[in-house]
C-alpha cells in the first residue's frame, strides 16, 4: 500500500480564482472540440471531392454548417468556449469556401 505524503507546510494560495481555473480549463478543451469539427469537415470535403457522391456532398454540408454554427461569438459566461476571434474569423472564411466547393461539386454530379 503506498504511503501518503503529509505536509506540514501550509497549502499554497494559488492566484488565479477557481472560476478563471474553470474558464480556462474550459476553453482547452472547447478550442480542442472546435478544431475537431474543423478537422473532421475538412475530411469530408476531401473525401466528397474524391468520390463525388451525394451522400458524401450532404455530409460535408451538414459539418460545415455545424463548423459555421461553433464559430458564432459566444453569449456570456460562455466567451472562453471558443476560438479566439482572429481564428474564427479565418475559419469563417474557410467555411464560406467550403460551401462554394460543394455547390460546385453538386452542380458537377447534378
Amino acid at each position: 500500500m503506498p504511503l501518503a505524503i503529509i505536509s506540514t507546510q501550509p497549502a499554497k494560495q494559488e492566484s488565479r480564482s477557481t472560476a478563471d481555473f474553470n474558464s480556462s480549463f474550459g476553453s482547452i478543451y472547447s478550442v480542442a472540440e472546435i478544431n475537431a469539427y474543423i478537422a473532421i469537415r475538412d475530411q469530408l470535403l476531401i473525401e466528397a471531392e474524391e468520390l463525388h457522391s451525394n451522400a458524401k456532398l450532404a455530409s460535408a454540408a451538414l459539418a460545415n454548417d455545424f463548423v459555421e454554427g461553433c464559430l458564432k461569438p459566444a453569449r456570456a459566461p460562455y466567451e472562453a468556449q471558443c476560438l479566439p476571434e482572429s481564428d474564427a474569423i479565418q475559419e469563417r472564411k474557410h467555411c464560406e469556401l467550403a460551401r462554394g466547393r460543394i455547390a460546385q461539386l453538386r452542380n458537377f454530379v447534378s
